[in-house]
């Protein structure tokens, strides 16, 4: 590896497993020291075991928590440079089966959880930001541009990151730069639990919709994270970039 990451000090949330965990393994391959954070402790346990850095337990919908353990992880890793929200559920729901508290769920997670971190983490990124290159990289998804199955909470909460991730470009520039990768359908247990790896015709339908007819891999959607936190990018901030084997076209 080319070390394009050497000394970067970075803060990666739904770690333990799917595009979160497989970023976490290209990182350290590429020299950053990593702070690894899911709900599931054993998970962001095994993902330290593998790719090396320090894991957390972290409920990201819990703005206290967020604070403490971002502090923590910034103490840990003698600051922070930058920070990835891979941390995300998926619901398939139609409106007709879809209830308030699940819709708020998602929400929560996947937008409010997406804010806690980048909130906690600014004292730091700000301070990093004076000397190098700080940023943060959000995960929406390819429905949050072009909406294709049933699904309207997860739609409208990867949307919303969206947004929020292009609004905080525009705030937080110069001193920290904010980006956001779109990935289509991708091969990882979030995806399995929507359409089972055993539903042929299901996962078939999936990939139709694309024009490489085919889901992504996890380590192409870590390969466009990697791009977006490291010095190549340092003149990129504000885009939504789609890696989703060729459905929207953006």
């Amino acid at each position: 590896m080319s070390e394009r990451l050497k000394g970067r000090k970075i803060l990666i949330t739904g770690a333990g497993s799917g595009i979160g965990r497989e970023t976490a393994e290209i990182f350290a391959r590429e020299g950053a020291a990593l702070a690894l954070v899911d709900l599931d402790v054993a998970a962001a346990e095994a993902t330290a075991k593998a790719a090396g850095g320090t894991s957390y337990g972290l409920d990201v919908t819990d703005a206290a928590a967020a604070e403490k353990v971002v502090a923590q992880a910034a103490a840990d890793l003698g600051g922070l440079d930058g920070i990835v929200n891979s941390a995300g559920i998926l619901t398939m729901a139609s409106i007709d089966d879809l209830g308030t508290e699940e819709f708020r769920k998602v929400l929560d997670v996947n937008v409010l959880g997406t804010f806690n971190i980048c909130k906690a983490a600014l004292p730091y990124l700000r301070e990093a930001g004076k000397t190098g290159d700080a940023a943060i990289v959000n995960i929406a998804s390819a429905q949050a541009l072009s909406p294709s199955l049933t699904g309207s909470a997860y739609a409208a909460s990867k949307a919303a990151a969206m947004m929020f991730s292009k609004s905080i470009a525009k705030e937080l520039a110069p001193e920290i730069r904010v980006n956001v990768i779109c990935p289509g359908a991708t091969v990882t247990p979030m995806t399995d639990a929507g359409v089972s790896p055993d539903d042929v015709e299901g996962r078939a339908a999936l990939a139709s919709v694309y024009a490489m007819k085919r889901l992504c891999e996890p380590d192409q959607i870590a390969n466009g994270i990697l791009f977006l936190m490291s010095q190549e990018a340092s003149a990129v901030t504000g885009i939504a970039l789609a890696i989703d084997n060729g459905r929207t076209y953006h």
